[in-house]
C-alpha cells in the first residue's frame, strides 16, 4: 500500500476504498480499524475495501435522525462487496416517439441505470478519492462507479491517490423538509451523512495509507451541488475535512427555506396514515418501510414534469445552511480552498423531455412561475423569454441549427433549465471568487452529435470514468492542487479578466481554450433572477 496519498472523497453512505498496491496479490488485503481486521479484495494493482459501515444504520427510531457515529470496530469482518444503496426513487424516463437508437441507448442504459439493491441500512463507505455521486438527490450509490479507474490512472501518472466513496440518504429519507423537521433540527440529513463520512475519513484514512490533510471532495450533478454546499456551510470553515474541491455539473445553487418543502411533507403524512398523529414526524419514523417508500414514489422525481425544480433537495434549515447558498457566497462564507467547476454544454436537454406539451409563451411563463421562480412578476419572466427566445437555432442542444426541435418550446426550455440550474450558478460562483482563491473551469462539448440530447448532463462522466484526459486533470489536481502536469493542454485559471474554459471536444483536437462569455446577457439576467426568487 502506498503512503501519504491524497485522495478524493466520493459521497455515499457505505464507505468503500480503493488504494494502490505494488503488485497483484493473491492474498486478500487486510487493514486494522481499531481492534478489528477488515479484509478487502485485491484486483490488479489496486486493493479494494467495500461496504465498510461509517455510521449506525438510520433505521427504526434513527430514521429521520442525524447520523450517529459508529462505535469503535471490535469485530473483524469482510469488506469484499458493496453494501446496498440508499432507498431510491427511480425516475420515470420520458421517451418521446421516434428517438434515434443512440439517444434511446443513452437514456435507458447510461444516464439512469437503476441502482439495486437498496436498504435503509445503508451508511457505508468505499475507499479511494472522496467522491459524491449524483442522481438528483433521489438515486445513486457507490457501486455505480468504478473507482479503480481513477486509482489506476493515478498509478500511471505516478501521482498515487486513494478513492473513497460513500452512500448518503436521498429522497425523503435524506431531505425531508417542513416546519416540523426544522423544529426537530433534522434537516438536510443527506448532507449530514456526507459530513459524517468526511469525519470518518479523518479518523481512519491513515490506516489505508492515506493522508487526512490531503482530501479533495469531488462530485457530479447532485454530488457537485453537494460539494458546493460543503464549501459554503459552517461559515466557510472546512474544519480540516478537505483541502480542495472538484465539481462536475454543479456549484452552490439557489435554494429556499426548509418550509418550502411543507407540501411534500404533508403529502407523506397523509399517504402513510399519520395525519391524526400528535407527532407526525415520529409517526413517519414508525410507519413500515414499504408504506413510506410507496408514498415517496408518488412524489415528483427528477425527470417528472417539474424536473429540476426538485421535490427532495437540500434547503435552508438554520443548521447546515443558514441562508440561501448564493447569499452565503455573497457574504464571503466560502471555504478558502482551490476548486474546479465545470458543466456540459447541453445540461438541460435531458430534463426537458417531460415538458413537450408546453407549446406557447403563456404556458411557458406559467410553468416558470409555478415551479422555477415562484413570486417572480410577469415582467421578470417576460424578460427571461426575451433573453431565451423561441428561435431553435439559439436553443439547446446548442449549435445544432433547426435540428432537435422536438416541440415548439423544447430547445428553449432546455436552454433555460440548463442555465438556471448549472451554467448560471457556476459563472456566478466563479465571478464572486475570482482573485480570492485558485479556480479552474471547464466545458464539455463531447458527444455533441447525440440526437436531441447533444452534450447532455452526465456525458462528462463517460470521460472521467473512462480513464481519459479529464481523469488525468483530476488526479493531478488532487495531488498537486493544480490540474496541469500530465502532458495535456495547459489549463489556465479562471479570472474575471480572463474567464478561461478548458473545453473538451470530440475529434482530432481533444481540448481547446475558450472564453466563458457565451450567452453573456442571458446568463447575467438568470443570475439575478436566481438571487431573487428561490424555490
Amino acid at each position: 500500500m502506498l503512503f501519504s496519498q491524497p485522495f478524493l472523497l466520493l459521497l455515499g453512505v457505505y464507505c468503500s476504498f480503493v488504494t494502490a498496491s505494488p503488485l497483484d496479490r493473491r492474498a486478500a488485503p487486510t487493514v486494522t480499524l481499531d481492534t478489528a481486521t477488515v479484509t478487502g479484495v485485491a484486483s490488479g494493482l489496486v486493493n479494494e475495501w467495500l461496504g465498510i459501515p461509517f455510521a449506525l444504520p438510520p433505521t427504526g427510531d434513527l430514521r429521520f435522525q442525524l447520523p450517529q457515529p459508529i462505535p469503535p470496530y471490535n469485530t473483524s469482518f469482510s469488506a469484499s462487496a458493496y453494501g446496498p444503496a440508499c432507498p431510491q426513487q427511480p425516475p420515470t424516463i420520458p421517451i418521446p416517439p421516434g428517438l434515434a437508437s443512440e439517444t434511446l441507448n443513452y437514456l435507458t442504459t447510461t444516464i439512469y441505470n437503476a441502482v439495486t439493491p437498496s436498504s435503509e441500512d445503508l451508511l457505508q463507505i468505499m475507499t479511494a478519492a472522496q467522491w459524491i455521486y449524483g442522481g438528483g438527490y433521489e438515486t445513486g450509490g457507490t457501486s455505480s462507479y468504478d473507482g479503480s479507474v481513477i486509482v489506476n490512472k493515478a498509478i500511471d501518472l505516478d501521482v498515487p491517490a486513494i478513492y473513497v466513496s460513500m452512500n448518503y440518504r436521498v429522497t425523503a429519507f435524506g431531505f425531508l423538509a417542513s416546519a416540523e423537521v426544522q423544529a426537530a433540527g433534522v434537516g438536510n440529513l443527506g448532507m449530514q451523512d456526507q459530513r459524517q463520512a468526511m469525519r470518518w475519513v479523518q479518523t481512519y484514512i491513515s490506516a489505508f495509507g492515506g493522508d487526512p490533510t490531503k482530501v479533495t471532495i469531488w462530485g457530479e450533478s447532485a454530488g457537485a451541488w453537494s460539494v458546493g454546499l460543503h464549501l459554503v456551510t459552517n461559515g466557510g470553515n472546512p474544519a480540516g475535512l478537505f483541502r480542495a474541491a472538484f465539481m462536475e455539473s454543479g456549484s452552490p445553487i439557489p435554494i429556499g427555506d426548509i418550509t418550502n418543502g411543507q407540501g411534500y411533507y404533508d403529502f407523506l403524512v397523509a399517504q402513510t396514515g399519520c395525519t391524526g398523529a400528535s407527532d407526525t414526524l415520529q409517526c413517519l419514523r414508525e410507519v413500515p418501510y414499504d408504506t413510506l417508500m410507496n408514498a415517496i414514489n408518488e412524489t415528483p422525481n427528477v425527470l417528472s414534469y417539474q424536473s429540476l425544480a426538485l421535490a427532495w433537495l437540500p434547503r435552508v434549515d438554520g443548521v447546515f445552511l443558514t441562508a440561501d447558498p448564493q447569499q452565503l457566497v455573497l457574504q464571503g462564507s466560502v471555504a478558502d480552498v482551490p476548486f474546479v467547476t465545470g458543466d456540459c454544454d447541453d445540461e438541460g436537454t435531458l430534463f426537458s423531455l417531460s415538458t413537450l406539451n408546453i407549446s406557447t409563451d403563456a404556458q411557458l411563463q406559467t410553468y416558470l412561475q409555478t415551479y422555477w421562480f415562484p413570486g417572480a412578476p410577469d415582467a421578470t419572466i417576460q424578460q427571461l423569454l426575451v433573453d431565451y427566445p423561441q428561435d431553435p437555432t439559439q436553443g439547446s442542444p446548442y449549435n445544432t441549427g433547426i435540428l432537435n426541435q422536438l416541440s415548439p418550446q423544447f430547445k428553449r426550455i432546455a436552454s433555460i433549465q440548463g442555465d438556471a440550474a448549472f451554467q448560471a450558478p457556476r459563472r456566478f460562483f466563479l465571478q464572486q471568487r475570482s482573485g480570492l482563491q485558485n479556480t479552474w473551469a471547464f466545458l464539455s462539448q463531447r458527444l455533441k452529435s447525440v440526437p436531441v440530447l447533444g452534450s447532455f448532463h452526465t456525458s462528462d462522466l463517460l470521460n472521467v470514468y473512462g480513464g481519459n484526459d479529464m481523469t488525468e486533470y483530476l488526479v493531478q489536481f488532487v495531488t498537486n492542487l493544480d490540474p496541469n502536469g500530465a502532458g495535456n493542454l495547459e489549463w489556465p485559471q479562471w479570472t474575471t479578466s480572463a474567464p478561461n474554459l478548458l473545453t473538451f471536444l470530440d475529434g482530432l483536437i481533444p481540448q481547446q481554450l475558450t472564453q466563458d462569455t457565451y450567452r453573456a446577457d442571458a446568463i447575467a439576467y438568470m443570475i439575478d433572477v436566481n438571487l431573487n426568487y428561490t424555490r
